[in-house]
């Protein structure tokens, strides 16, 4: 199915397929999925065996071998290569090894605590999410190249929205698969400043890195493959200044999308559970703290952060139970 963007989400938001006209674009299949998984590129081998970027989330593994088994007619899948280890980017690793036999190529800052299946340096645990366990067969270096098909792609590292992400180039295309380090309208949450830890120069050197390759098309971890770069980018960087100039705003923002992204894990949550689960998650505690225990209480603050969401119309609260809207 070379150059078919195809819409693949949960039936609930299935949309029409997109078609990809531009020959870059042939020989890859892209999952477009909802934002509780990542996007998925399958990389076409031309009959020597296919590689998957990003497996997406736990919940849509089934589906996602489903999607890919039907895209691969009949072609093998040899590799999985995954931009970085964030729930909704790899786990579906799991599901997918067993059920094509395929090995797993990880960032190389990570390869360690994939192996001994750490899951607080893994970020699993500190923000409350699931993954299932799986093990990395190789680390992918930044500079390391892989061809398939007759493509060949470079990986980049790309810090910033996790300090262990790749991005993927291909320079005869003009391709750069970008996962979370640029969207069409932004970028993804910046870890590392929740922890305290300065990283929005490295948002900024990812951005300035893309822009050098003066790609034809970007394929984002979320949202619909686009090719107008330099838009693109210049949101991003409007949005990186925004959050340069008031990093609480940033911060509050992360909290929020986190519970958005707890809520289309779950579906639906009763208030003194999710208030019980919010409380027990280590990162939100420490941006409370670094917030400056905004609110009172921990219980406050989390009632506020879900009362804005539901405000927004982006949850829904109904009798004492939290769902996903």
């Amino acid at each position: 199915m070379p150059g078919i963007v195809t819409a693949a989400r949960p039936r609930s938001e299935l949309q029409p397929m997109k078609h990809a006209t531009d020959d870059a674009l042939q020989g890859l299949t892209i999952f477009e999925r909802g934002w509780l998984s990542s996007n998925n590129i399958l990389l076409h081998g031309d009959g020597g065996g296919a590689v998957l970027v990003d497996t997406g989330h736990l919940r849509h593994a089934e589906q996602t071998v489903a999607l890919v088994r039907h895209a691969l007619n009949g072609e093998g899948l040899s590799r999985i290569v995954n931009t970085h280890l964030h729930s909704d980017h790899c786990g579906g690793n799991a599901t997918l090894q067993r059920a094509f036999g395929c090995r797993i190529s990880v960032p190389p800052g990570q390869f360690a605590a994939v192996q001994a299946w750490d899951a607080v340096a893994l970020s699993y645990a500190p923000t409350g999410q699931q993954c299932a366990r799986y093990a990395a067969d190789d680390a992918l270096q930044p500079g390391a190249t892989f061809s398939v098909g007759r493509l060949r792609w470079q990986a980049h590292a790309a810090p910033g929205h996790d300090p262990h992400s790749l991005i993927l180039f291909n320079a005869e295309r003009g391709v750069v698969i970008t996962a979370d380090a640029l969207w069409e309208r932004g970028f993804g949450v910046v870890f590392p400043e929740l922890d305290g830890v300065d990283a929005f120069d490295e948002v900024a050197a990812t951005l300035d890195l893309i822009e050098s390759f003066d790609a034809r098309w970007a394929i984002p971890g979320h949202g619909a493959a686009f090719s107008d770069l330099p838009a693109a980018l210049q949101r991003a960087r409007s949005r990186l200044a925004s959050f340069r100039a008031d990093p609480q705003r940033h911060a509050h923002h992360a909290v929020k999308a986190l519970v958005k992204f707890h809520l289309l894990e779950v579906q639906q949550q009763g208030w003194p559970e999710l208030l019980a689960w919010f409380s027990g998650v280590t990162l939100y505690e420490a941006v409370w703290r670094r917030l400056g225990c905004p609110d009172g209480s921990l219980a406050d603050f989390a009632e506020r952060v879900v009362g804005e969401l539901v405000a927004q119309g982006v949850l829904a609260l109904r009798e004492g139970v939290v769902f996903d809207a």
